[in-house]
């Protein structure tokens, strides 16, 4: 499934708001620098939905806010 996200990173605390089926709002810790806020944002959806790291993939909007991002399941 595909899910629209709003990044937020350097928060203060890791987090995950879900404003309906497909639109979340997560908040990292790490700052976007060196692709660290967008691997966090990896982890904190896999632990959320349960599943391998690996089976999530950001698709498009590495270098901004708003992502879209594929989730295997």
């Amino acid at each position: 499934m595909k899910i629209i996200i709003k990044a937020k990173p350097g928060s203060k605390e890791d987090k995950i708001e879900k404003i309906d089926e497909s639109n979340y709002i997560v908040y990292v810790k790490a700052l976007p620098v060196d692709g660290k806020a967008n691997a966090a944002i990896v982890k904190l959806l896999a632990d959320y939905f349960d599943i391998s790291q690996s089976l999530v993939e950001i698709i498009s909007g590495h270098m901004a806010r708003v992502k879209v991002v594929e989730i295997n399941n």
